[in-house]
């Protein structure tokens, strides 16, 4: 425990993978563990939380965005503790790979041999040393505290060493190093921008797939890296942005900027910061918390031209709710009803607490299958949304741990799924219906290979359709036109547009 490490090439495809099993003796873990721990802790508690944080999302697959506020509360950290917990969790997970890379060129363990506890709080320590302002001095010594209380003693002794060869070149220099040793710009790119190798493909074949240029794949990877704007939906008719930022505004008495509207979707109020839960109009449901782009999709949902009546509305995967609550606002002003259909029991009922400020005659909530009401009721419905279960390759700003947990595997099963829904949401349609198909994914194989793939199949069954103009909708809708609405099949981007990466494609029933 605790031998020093040497030096030795950086290794790719590092990054948050699972705990695979028992093995031998660990550097810096071993028997000492909790028995060698200080009876008082010398960390503080800000570190503690984020070390929480990592660990849960390691070991239980939790998801730090659920998980953090939490534990913020448990530890009752003021308000500049407690920003620098959530700074420091959710930089650590994004850098994670890129870390992982830096401390494998200063050990001659493979990663996997070091033990995950340990290895998390070397996480926390680069990220401190590369990723935020925190003195050198500060970053090592209050690393080995931590890893002395958390891991034992031998850990610390582990810890103290790779910290001090990590804080020896600056960020600059470890990120040319680490370029400069990759055999490939794939590998370099994973590494530097910390996406496994198999999503810096993905991503690059779908700017291609998307109309956009393989030259735009580093300022894409550095988006997914960098905090996301708080954004918040004004629902229509509950209240308006300017009254939704006016209370914003009186909500946070911390920061001077003001909040400004929306860029990308009409309803938006973007936020600087503060605690959206202090906003009365987000307590009671008159607004929600909710990316630019996603409110732009569901608005493209309610307004695409169909022929003939208005009156019936289906949301197929309607969990959590930000979505289903737009949708349901906006019918409430057309005369529409909303049926908001969620698999889910656990989802479904936060979709009723999302819909609690809607008049109650305008939705309601069903809890099944999704794939069921294309059979069941077929031909039913005037509108459907169909925001399809996927990777969330597209909000891993967001949701950075996703990235370590999706495998390439995991685009079939899902694309068989959504082909399923979307299958599902087409016979739902009555002719001259028009079904809006979402993912917050911009794979090929989740998006337009999707659309493609269904309409085909169905249209040998005699159920024909046409691709409408989703760009063009946008166009009509949003403040500034986002980047792709030139094309028929929408595809918003974190680079371009400041949003998750939402697809969005729009289909009219025409027989």
């Amino acid at each position: 425990m605790g031998e020093r490490p040497t030096r030795r090439g950086a290794a790719g495809g590092h990054g948050g993978g699972r705990d695979r099993g028992r093995r031998p003796r660990k550097p810096g873990s071993g028997r000492a563990g909790t028995r060698s721990r200080s009876p008082q802790r010398r960390s503080d508690p800000a570190r503690r939380v984020a070390l929480e944080v990592l660990t849960r999302v390691r070991r239980d697959d939790a998801f730090a965005n659920l998980l953090l506020p939490e534990l913020l509360d448990s530890a009752e950290l003021d308000r500049r503790d407690a920003g620098f917990a959530t700074a420091l969790t959710y930089g650590t997970l994004r850098l994670q790979g890129r870390y992982d890379a830096m401390i494998a060129t200063c050990t001659d363990r493979h990663l996997e041999q070091i033990d995950p506890a340990v290895l998390d709080v070397l996480r926390l320590g680069a990220h401190q040393l590369m990723g935020m302002r925190v003195a050198q001095h500060a970053a090592v010594s209050t690393t080995v505290d931590l890893a002395a209380d958390s891991c034992g003693r031998g850990a610390a002794t582990f810890v103290n060493a790779i910290m001090r060869r990590l804080s020896g070149q600056d960020p600059d220099a470890w990120m040319a190093l680490l370029s400069r040793d990759a055999p490939d710009e794939t590998v370099a790119l994973a590494r530097t921008q910390s996406h496994p190798q198999w999503i810096v493909k993905a991503l690059r074949q779908a700017l291609v797939t998307h109309g956009r240029s393989a030259e735009e794949l580093e300022a894409l990877l550095v988006a997914d890296n960098t905090d996301p704007e708080v954004a918040l939906c004004a629902r229509p008719g509950l209240i308006a942005p300017e009254a939704l930022a006016k209370t914003a505004r009186k909500a946070d008495r911390v920061h001077e900027v003001e909040p400004r509207l929306g860029r990308i979707s009409p309803l938006a109020v973007v936020l600087v910061g503060g605690d959206p839960g202090r906003i009365e109009a987000i307590r009671d449901s008159r607004a929600g918390v909710e990316d630019e782009g996603s409110q732009l999709v569901a608005l493209i949902a309610a307004e695409a031209p169909l022929e003939g009546r208005d009156e019936r509305w289906l949301d197929l995967c309607a969990g959590p709710g930000g979505k289903a609550a737009l949708l349901a606002a906006r019918a409430a002003q057309k005369g529409a009803h909303l049926l908001a259909n969620e698999v889910s029991p656990h989802r479904a009922d936060l979709v009723r607490s999302a819909l609690r400020a809607v008049p109650p005659d305008t939705a309601h909530v069903r809890c099944g299958d999704g794939r069921d009401l294309g059979r069941d009721e077929p031909g039913r419905y005037d509108r459907v949304l169909v925001d399809a279960p996927c990777t969330g390759l597209g909000s891993l700003r967001r949701r950075p741990e996703a990235r370590w947990r999706r495998q390439p595997g995991d685009v079939t099963v899902l694309a068989e799924l959504q082909r399923e829904l979307l299958t599902s949401a087409l016979r739902a349609v009555r002719r001259g219906g028009v079904v809006t198909y979402v993912t917050c994914s911009p794979h090929a194989l989740e998006t337009s290979l999707v659309v493609r793939d269904v309409t085909r199949l169905l249209a040998h069954e005699g159920l024909s359709t046409e691709i409408l103009h989703a760009g063009d909708v946008a166009t009509r809708l949003a403040p500034q036109p986002p980047a792709g609405a030139d094309c028929e099949m929408l595809q918003l981007w974190p680079h371009l547009d400041g949003t998750d990466a939402m697809f969005c494609a729009v289909l009219r029933r025409t027989s």
